[in-house]
């Protein structure tokens, strides 16, 4: 009798669909499914243009001309209405070619008579549509950064005079208040915000036109598909135009920047939950499976999760186009998109769950201020009080060093400050032992501080202000970005149709 050891493995299968090559299969079927439903609404897009401008320019006959826009004007129709199907069969081997063979189809012509590649590459369309794709989701993301970032600063106005303790290096340091950490995120958001700006004016440049990487000899007018397909400018060098790869990198790197910002604050917000100074909102909570009184804020780690994973897309972008030689290649490119887009959907849901928790914010049970000065977080006004007065800092520093390592301030009696300032060599007098009992037993004074944008309540004000107009501004840019790409589309779809309709090119 055979036993288990003695039998021989079954040879595992090498694919899942037998009508399928290996390769197929295993890869060019996964980056279709991937691909498809990103690239290919863009592709019509983007081949309306092209075919329009070519007619335009006499290098296409305006019969043959007006058959194309008609075929690409009825896929249009088809991924508007939700009825566009993306179904690897195996008879194609991309969105590109899948986009011909939709074409050839609606037109009632073979694929063999198609002139929509007429003067362009698939690398040249591939870049203008890996932009086209990945600019709407920018503003998108930028839209929910400058949201979240005018919430933070409204709470700030809210909470300017929540006073708590601010930590440095897991320890308690300073008293601040809950509006001074949320106007400092505020900041740091509309920082990323203005980036994402950026990233889009260098994104909004058309390729299309550059076709392999060469441009053609035809008499072809790039930017006139450039402004019919909505970008803002057309490429200067053509080579450029399809082996770049820096708008890729400063993308996928501000989405690993917003959700890392993000993240660190999350794991501060925790912390609040846990002090109970901030309330653990019910809904973003889980239960326990023994505990019934407990609330988990898991959300707030699932968040961390997220931009560690934010980070690997990030690096594996960058791990793909620093592979790749400085040419078309489909590692800096056609590999890096399933990393940006999943990234970019990262990034949508990490805002929109940072910006709920923001909206939610209640306060609980702040510290009093006897617990803040028990804590040791008032020990530096004493030092700058007694530097007020004359005394070296460094001396300050060790007086008070002395004292709170024997007991807490609440707790020095004037014997304790003489003896302190004995051993620092520094001569006490009764003005002095006053201040250094005084200085540190009222941490709410904080609140009067005038410095700039230090935790001074009307500081924090004047920052959270400046912040939301800001925020204003900066969403003002992004909605009138999102029209002008709305209006493009809509001004293509005209143009078309008139050419279709009454033949003026």
């Amino acid at each position: 009798m055979s036993t288990p050891q003695n039998q021989p493995m079954p040879r595992p299968e090498l694919k899942d669909r037998p009508e399928l090559s290996i390769y197929w299969d295993n890869h060019l079927r996964v980056a279709f499914e991937e691909a498809a439903p990103h690239i290919y609404p863009a592709m019509v897009e983007a081949s309306l243009a092209h075919v329009y401008m070519l007619t335009h320019q006499n290098i296409l006959p305006q019969r043959r001309g007006k058959l194309l826009l008609q075929g690409l004007l009825a896929l249009w129709k088809k991924t508007q209405d939700g009825e566009q199907e993306f179904h690897f069969d195996g008879s194609v081997e991309d969105p590109y070619y899948f986009l011909e063979q939709q074409l050839a189809h609606e037109c009632g012509i073979p694929t063999s008579e198609l002139d929509v590649q007429l003067a362009r590459s698939r690398n040249d369309l591939d870049a203008g549509v890996f932009r086209m794709v990945l600019r709407r989701q920018l503003l998108a993301q930028t839209a929910l950064v400058v949201q979240c970032a005018a919430d933070a600063a409204a709470q700030a106005l809210v909470h300017a005079e929540s006073l708590i303790v601010g930590f440095t290096h897991r320890r308690p340091a300073q008293p601040t208040t809950i509006g001074h950490v949320l106007a400092g995120l505020s900041e740091a958001m509309l920082s990323q915000a203005t980036e994402m700006l950026s990233i889009y004016a260098e994104l909004n440049v058309s390729p299309l036109g550059s076709a392999a990487f060469t441009g053609t000899d035809l008499p072809i007018d790039s930017d006139l598909v450039g402004r019919l397909t909505g970008f803002d400018s057309s490429f200067t060098s053509s080579y450029e135009a399809v082996a770049g790869a820096e708008h890729f990198m400063r993308l996928a790197a501000v989405q690993a920047r917003i959700t890392a910002t993000g993240a660190r604050f999350s794991r501060v917000l925790l912390e609040w939950m846990t002090f109970k100074w901030v309330q653990t909102p019910t809904p973003y909570t889980q239960g326990s499976s023994i505990m019934p009184q407990k609330k988990n804020p898991v959300v707030l780690e699932h968040m961390v999760s997220m931009a560690g994973a934010t980070a690997a897309d990030m690096a594996a972008s960058y791990a793909n186009i620093g592979s790749a030689w400085y040419e078309d290649s489909n590692n800096a490119t056609t590999d890096v998109q399933k990393h940006l887009w999943r990234a970019g959907d990262r990034v949508v849901r990490f805002m929109r769950m940072l910006d709920g928790l923001l909206l939610d914010l209640k306060i609980g049970q702040l510290p009093d201020p006897a617990e803040i000065v028990a804590g040791g977080a008032t020990t530096t006004a004493v030092a700058e009080a007694l530097a007020a007065q004359g005394i070296p800092w460094r001396a300050a520093h060790d007086i008070v060093g002395q004292l709170v390592r024997q007991q807490a301030p609440a707790d020095w009696t004037d014997d304790d400050v003489t003896a302190a300032f004995e051993q620092a060599g520094q001569k006490s007098t009764t003005e002095l032992v006053e201040t250094t009992l005084s200085a540190g037993q009222q941490p709410e004074l904080i609140l009067q501080r005038h410095q700039t944008g230090s935790p001074g309540s009307a500081a924090v004000r004047e920052n959270a202000s400046a912040s939301q107009a800001r925020a204003m501004a900066i969403g003002q840019e992004v909605h009138s970005r999102l029209i002008l790409l709305d209006e493009a589309r809509t001004g293509l779809l005209h143009t078309a149709r008139t050419a279709v309709k009454a033949g003026q090119w």
